[in-house]
């Protein structure tokens, strides 16, 4: 679905965190990225494979546990409910820690949350439930690692480098997690149910540890004092200790007594306030919105349109993987091409190109019979996925300020991944009462109505006035 986040060398200084005169990451000037990004690049490819090779062994798990679509659908939800429930709380906690820390931490917890589910499969314990437990918990801690690796990318790129950063961590992403992770987790739950699990287990720690190894200081004063040169209570909003209320050798930085109990919800209506007065951003989060809740309605059941005599294209299991990597061929494509096709088309007729794939693609998969036609019409959802993803969140780490990075994100999230877990009960619903053609063709009718929200919004010239003003 678009926007699924996840993250080339610099100097000394770079990987020290320094910044330049006007706040950015400090670079060598010959277009390398520093050995942070290398080490945030290595952690997400990592952590991603593992994750591919469970988009392929957990539908298989729920398949294998329950046919009912509407339980199906249930895991999907279950793991997604947390964008919608927690989102906004995570990029409040983004703005207020250490970026780096809290993504060690949230990666350590997936660790042990897919091991545990790895011994329960390897005991014969698993249920459709714990299956529910465990994504819920996997999603919970997704919302505060993706929140904070989004706004941990201007600090370890220039604004300049982000359209190539992400460029090139989206590459890294499609070869593990759609290439070579499905497949593999096919194969893999073929031979033993647990295995997969519980590689991706192991990935999770590795990733950890990597990101761990970053050099530099990612806490909320470094962010508040390199893009305004203020205080971070200052910038939070918060009450400043005077020099009268300070004792002898007390941090003249230091936020007033009693600043702290600034509730979480004044922070979370600031970034809530920030985006919805940003009408262009405004725009691309609910466009957002509607194309992954509406890809939900056929993702949501797609193992069972594919897998099983009973499905609607009978695929083995490891046909089902193979299936998974047909996005791939398309989404490694437009991690490359973004670039090229924004300076070709700009990046307004781009994003028209995105949306109006978003209308063709699930009616051509519900009116399939054929695999081919599935395989390509998923080709071209990987690769408009991505150059939407590209463009839209160099735009976002472009324009926003970076102390309101997290919130805004969230905010920004919560409304574009708040609405995979709706559209995923409500796919569950459309097939148990239709069938499973039906999602999909009810996907390309709400995708239709969508596209009256960006007329007159998406534009080169609003696209390049919020530019200039970020």
């Amino acid at each position: 679905m678009p926007d699924h986040s996840t993250h080339d060398p610099a100097s000394a200084e770079h990987a020290r965190g320094s910044t330049d005169a006007a706040g950015a990451p400090a670079g060598t000037g010959d277009g390398r990225l520093g050995r942070n990004y290398v080490k945030l690049w290595t952690a997400s490819t990592v952590s991603n494979l593992g994750d591919g090779i469970d988009n392929a062994a957990l539908p298989l798990l729920a398949e294998a546990l329950t046919r009912d679509p509407l339980l199906f659908a249930g895991v999907a939800t279950a793991n997604r409910l947390p964008w919608l429930l927690f989102s906004l709380h995570a990029g409040a906690i983004a703005d207020r820690v250490d970026r780096r820390k809290l993504m060690v931490v949230s990666n350590a917890v997936r660790f042990l949350l897919m091991g545990a589910l790895g011994v329960a499969v390897l005991t014969d314990r698993a249920s459709i439930w714990l299956l529910y437990v465990v994504a819920l918990g996997l999603g919970t801690f997704e919302v505060l690692f993706d929140n904070a690796a989004q706004a941990l990318m201007p600090a370890v790129v220039s604004r300049a480098q982000l359209e190539k950063a992400n460029g090139r961590l989206f590459a890294g992403e499609i070869v593990t997690n759609q290439f070579a992770g499905p497949p593999l987790g096919a194969l893999l739950f073929g031979i033993a149910a647990a295995l997969p699990l519980l590689l991706d287990a192991g990935t999770f720690l590795v990733s950890a540890g990597l990101i761990a190894a970053m050099s530099g200081d990612f806490g909320r004063r470094r962010r508040a004092t390199f893009r305004l040169g203020s205080t971070p209570a200052a910038v939070a909003g918060d009450a400043v200790a005077t020099p009268a209320e300070l004792a002898p050798g007390a941090d003249p930085t230091a936020p007033a007594p009693g600043a702290d109990k600034v509730r979480m919800r004044h922070e979370i209506a600031e970034g809530l306030r920030w985006l919805w007065q940003h009408r262009l951003l405004r725009t691309l989060a609910i466009l957002l919105a509607a194309m992954n809740g509406t890809a939900s309605f056929g993702m949501a059941i797609l193992a069972l349109f594919a897998v099983g005599e009973e499905s609607v294209l009978g695929l083995s299991p490891f046909g089902w993987g193979l299936l998974l990597t047909a996005g791939a061929a398309g989404s490694f494509l437009g991690s490359f091409v973004a670039e090229h096709v924004v300076r070709r088309l700009g990046r307004a007729r781009a994003l028209w190109g995105t949306l109006l794939a978003a209308v063709v693609i699930p009616a051509a998969i519900g009116a399939a019979n054929d695999v081919w036609l599935v395989v390509a019409a998923q080709a071209l959802f990987g690769l408009t996925a991505v150059i939407w993803n590209v463009i839209t969140v160099s735009l976002r780490q472009s324009i926003i300020p970076d102390e309101l990075l997290g919130r805004v994100n969230s905010v920004y999230r919560f409304l574009g991944w708040g609405a995979i877990p709706v559209g995923s009960m409500v796919g569950g619903l459309i097939a148990s009462g239709f069938g499973l053609r039906a999602p999909f063709f009810a996907a390309s009718a709400v995708m239709v109505i969508a596209l009256g929200v960006a007329l007159g919004n998406i534009d080169e010239a609003s696209i390049e006035e919020a530019r200039a003003g970020g």
